[in-house]
């Protein structure tokens, strides 16, 4: 990657080793997706082994700047909504254990500008309940679900 991951002690960096601390999953169910140090260290993931699932709204995909289309280039399994309303979550669990949530979109915009707040968590209850919902909305936005007629 010719772009260096975030360095120091800031958000972002706090928020990229949390996700690189990620050794067999990674599922994201993110509203909009725009950040690339995010995307970049999504992909390295990937190429590490780490199985990557992302659930996101279809209308922000393919907007300037997305990185839905880079992310499922590297082969990273992408499924998206299908109906009208958003699809408005904002968490990503690690390795079943580990729980980040809160108001932050993962666009530059939300990082470098806006008040946000992240809370990151490792209480399995919470941790289940989120990753329950993960795999129900992951079910729901199977293509082979999907009716055209």
């Amino acid at each position: 990657c010719p772009c260096p991951l975030p360095s120091g002690d800031t958000a972002l960096s706090r928020l990229v080793r949390r996700l690189l601390s990620a050794r067999r999953s990674l599922d994201l169910c993110l509203f909009s997706f725009s950040c690339p140090q995010l995307a970049r260290a999504v992909q390295l993931l990937h190429r590490r082994g780490v199985r990557v699932r992302l659930v996101t709204d279809a209308q922000y995909m393919g907007l300037h700047g997305s990185q839905i289309g880079r992310l499922r280039h590297a082969g990273i399994q992408v499924r998206h909504d299908q109906h009208s309303g958003y699809m408005h979550h904002k968490f990503a669990i690690v390795d079943r254990r580990m729980l980040i949530t809160g108001s932050l979109n993962w666009t530059t915009q939300a990082i470098q500008s806006n008040r946000e707040n992240v809370l990151v968590v490792e209480d399995s209850v919470y941790v289940k309940a989120f990753q329950d919902e993960f795999e129900r909305i992951w079910e729901e936005y199977n293509p082979a679900n999907y009716s055209f007629f």
